[in-house]
């Protein structure tokens, strides 16, 4: 699949995976094999793909700030998210804020910023609430990755959605459910949010021997 791999058509997504399967993939590589395939590169290349399509495609629509959502609460997308970010700040002069649930806040790289999302001390967090604070982002940032709720289990993904850019969702290859994939995606369309794409997550690794020799 090349770097360039994004689909809102849940049969052709950007496929990242994570660090234990790179891990794993490491360990189980040949180490006298003089042009061995590298998951981490691909994973690399994958992100680099994802943010020039989303980012610099030139479309009518420009997107400054993305969303990204899970569709279970298992599926790990701060990962994801940072990776994201630190791949767009190298592609851009302005300011990139990637912005988690529970994270640092105003953590300073370079151009990159890490933000805590607002919390709402146990409450429920309002529509106007999500945004001001998706307002505000705008206007500290040219760029914003927000890191949201998982999809499946809460409103406020759809709900950020309709007010950033667009919404990316994340996909585990190991748990998610094509049905409820298919369903999420219909809640957000109801919801009028834009639907940028998917990425695919947890992708078991190596790929085998016999498919290398054909790379």
């Amino acid at each position: 699949m090349s770097g360039n791999a994004l689909s809102a058509g849940w049969l052709e997504q950007a496929e990242v995976p994570q660090t234990p399967a790179w891990e794993e993939s490491a360990a189980q590589a040949s180490a006298t094999s003089p042009a061995r395939w590298n998951p981490e590169d691909f994973a690399r290349e994958q992100i680099r793909g994802l943010v020039r399509q989303v980012f610099f495609s030139g479309g009518p629509r420009p997107v400054r700030q993305v969303v990204f959502s899970a569709v279970e609460a298992e599926t790990e997308v701060w990962g994801i998210c940072r990776r994201v970010a630190e791949a767009l700040a190298l592609e851009t002069a302005g300011r990139v804020a990637v912005v988690g649930r529970n994270r640092p806040i105003s953590v300073r790289r370079g151009s990159l910023w890490t933000v805590q999302a607002e919390e709402g001390s146990g409450e429920v967090v309002t529509a106007s609430a999500l945004h001001s604070h998706l307002q505000g982002l705008r206007a500290e940032f040219e760029y914003s990755i927000v890191e949201a709720a998982p999809a499946g289990e809460s409103h406020e993904a759809a709900a950020m959605a309709q007010f950033a850019d667009g919404i990316i969702l994340v996909l585990s290859a190991q748990r998610t459910r094509r049905a409820t994939a298919r369903k999420i995606k219909e809640s957000l369309e109801r919801a009028q949010a834009r639907l940028l794409g998917t990425v695919l997550s947890d992708r078991l690794f190596p790929i085998p021997e016999a498919i290398y020799r054909r790379l």
